[in-house]
């Protein structure tokens, strides 16, 4: 997904979420009641409940399992990640909010995604949910995680709560299940959180830092410090190096994306228009996984031309381009991030390869150019050269490629407009709050993974281009591990060059055998 690359910006995940109306504010809409559990309230269209009705809905219910769940998956790595955090801020309580659901319209809320750096360190999925890490007299912090209690049918909120109601939205775990499947020294109900956190201000012996922009209800509680911004970097900057299971979560995600674009080339002789390729792109990420990692870009025709198109409103015609710039997100949150530029009729126009094959070769040596110890931002000067050097053959540039390269004038940009690579993982645009010194002015290390992803764009109206090449827009992108002696392109599997993209796309319409 193109990027202008200002990885000083939140995270997508944690742009402050409107309030959930439930932990601020009870539920649709109701005031919270004491230690911050909501109240439940009907909605405006719900008829009153008898309490007859009440009486008998709360009796004859089978006994809830007295077993506690199986730990999580990897518990133990999520554990590893807590202590490398707990070693870097000693003594300290560390605040790590998830994030609670954000309003869609009036009283109907998107599908929650949970904060990425809270899902990191736990794994948990649920909302509103709190991970406080507190310091020992001994070294090093108990986990404490703060969780919706779950009164199973002991309490009428199980089926009068719209919010978190179990037969409004279905059950969450429960304290002492919480524990026991997250593998967290402690758990505790959320109406606990306010005096908890109440009791932290004033403290001299702890000091307390908290990841912002979460929660408005943790952000109200404590005042925001300029040290807080010390834990977003460091949660950041901790997710710059993937482990072997996050690479092993990309690849399949990456896998999945590559079955998500067949599905759409499968469609194409038939497609009519954008929305179509989204909407068969988003079913895969839906089957397979989470969701989509972003926002499926499917721009075709002219439209290729701005960038985050997401309306993708437009028609599909034969003779015209599709930039598909999408990934599938897994069920463990990590994302691909793959781009594509297919040609709708299954045959690059003389004109649409050339740019084409420009974008490609502009691609291969940033590639070249991705390896430990080399500047973060060498793969983009190495695109850039390639992309100016080409815009002067065709004619495009007013000045040499050389001239246009330069700092004080970079004219290549308003063919190209962005750089080529940002990391990724939980998120699309992953690790955003770490240090501008660790990542765009920082050395590649061995575990990182980003997109090399350059672009050219020729708007219609540009008349600075041939006629011929205005309305032709194309990125190639991929997803790259640096490895110990270079790098390891992750989608590699996923064809690249004209011929072998003309190819993949007519194997599949003579219903050659894919990936299932």
């Amino acid at each position: 997904m193109s990027t202008t690359f200002d990885n000083s910006a939140p995270d997508p995940v944690q742009a402050d979420p409107a309030p959930r109306a439930s932990a601020e504010a009870g539920s649709a809409g109701a005031p919270a009641a004491a230690g911050g559990a909501p109240e439940a309230k009907p909605a405006s269209h719900d008829t009153s409940l008898p309490e007859a009705l009440v009486a008998f809905m709360l009796d004859r219910w089978a006994p809830a399992p007295r077993e506690l769940p199986q730990p999580i998956a990897h518990a133990e790595v999520f554990a590893a990640r807590r202590r490398a955090l707990s070693k870097l801020f000693p003594a300290e309580t560390l605040i790590i909010p998830t994030g609670h659901e954000k309003v869609r319209a009036n009283d109907t809320h998107y599908r929650f995604r949970p904060g990425s750096d809270f899902f990191y360190l736990t794994g948990n999925l649920e909302p509103d949910c709190v991970l406080v890490m507190q310091p020992q007299e001994g070294g090093g912090h108990r986990d404490i995680l703060f969780v919706e209690p779950n009164p199973g049918r002991s309490d009428k909120t199980f089926f009068t709560d719209r919010v978190k109601g179990e037969l409004w939205v279905g059950p969450r775990l429960g304290v002492d299940q919480s524990r026991a499947h997250f593998g967290v020294d402690e758990c505790r109900g959320l109406p606990e959180l306010d005096a908890f956190l109440s009791g932290l201000v004033g403290q001299v012996t702890h000091p307390h830092r908290v990841l912002r922009g979460m929660s408005e209800r943790v952000d109200n509680l404590l005042a925001k410090q300029d040290r807080d911004k010390q834990l977003g970097e460091a949660l950041s900057e901790m997710r710059l190096l993937k482990d072997a299971l996050e690479i092993q979560e990309l690849e399949a995600v990456i896998a999945s994306t590559k079955r998500g674009f067949e599905d759409v080339i499968r469609a194409l002789p038939a497609g009519r228009s954008e929305r179509e390729v989204e909407g068969i792109f988003n079913l895969r990420a839906r089957v397979e996984g989470n969701d989509v990692g972003y926002g499926t870009i499917a721009a075709a025709g002219h439209h290729a031309c701005i960038l985050h198109w997401t309306r993708n409103d437009g028609k599909l015609e034969p003779e015209k381009l599709l930039l598909l710039d999408a990934g599938v997100e897994g069920n463990a949150l990590y994302t691909a991030d793959i781009t594509r530029t297919l040609p709708i009729g299954g045959k690059f126009s003389p004109e649409q390869r050339e740019i084409y094959e420009l974008v490609l070769e502009a691609q291969e040596a940033a590639l070249g150019e991705v390896k430990p110890g080399n500047d973060f931002m060498e793969p983009n000067r190495a695109a850039m050269r390639v992309l100016a050097r080409g815009l002067e053959r065709l004619g495009i540039l007013p000045v040499s490629a050389e001239e246009a390269l330069k700092e004080d004038k970079q004219f290549y940009r308003r063919y190209s407009l962005h750089n080529v690579s940002h990391m990724l993982g939980l998120d699309v645009h992953d690790c955003a709050q770490a240090r501008q010194q660790v990542y765009k002015f920082g050395k590649l290390q061995p575990g990182m993974v980003l997109t090399v992803e350059p672009g050219l764009y020729f708007q219609l109206d540009d008349e600075t281009v041939p006629a011929r090449y205005r309305g032709i827009g194309v990125r190639i992108e991929d997803d790259v591990l640096v490895t110990e002696s270079g790098h390891r392109n992750l989608s590699s599997g996923i064809p690249r060059s004209v011929g072998d993209v003309e190819a993949w796309m007519a194997g599949i319409w003579a219903g050659a055998p894919v990936d299932k």
